[in-house]
């Protein structure tokens, strides 16, 4: 198999996890497509243009998922200060609910997936993906 599966598999069943959780916990309305907006670091005060590129995805299509979350209540967008030219995203008070509980579910995934490969493997793992994270190779 090659290393895009390898990759990608993983990443979606962590979004779908989460989803679910969010779901459960209260966030009924929130799908798969707005882990778009809350993936690592977070939309607070970001450009919609820079989610887009995080996200690798267009402008316009950003733009639709962050109405919803808007009209959801999960963010706000708003001129950013001392240039009213530039429009941020910001996370609301429920918004903020939602990223806080993310990073819960992830620390319940990698305990999870610690005790599924060990303890040792796993910190391998994540030290291997930090390494490629912080390498020219993903630029």
């Amino acid at each position: 198999m090659l290393i895009g599966a390898l990759l990608r598999v993983p990443a979606q069943a962590v979004h779908r996890r989460i989803i679910k959780e969010l779901n459960a916990a209260g966030f009924k309305e929130l799908r798969v497509p707005h882990m778009a907006v809350f993936r690592f670091p977070g939309p607070d005060g970001t450009r919609p243009t820079v989610l887009a590129e995080r996200a690798g995805m267009s402008k316009q299509a950003m733009n639709q998922i962050l109405r919803s979350l808007e009209r959801l209540g999960y963010i706000a967008r708003s001129d950013k200060p001392h240039d009213g030219r530039v429009r941020i995203v910001r996370l609301t008070k429920r918004g903020h609910a939602v990223y806080a509980k993310i990073h819960e579910i992830l620390h319940d995934i990698e305990r999870e997936w610690s005790a599924e490969l060990g303890a040792e493997r796993f910190r391998e793992l994540k030290n291997l993906l930090l390494l490629v994270w912080e390498s020219p190779l993903i630029r």
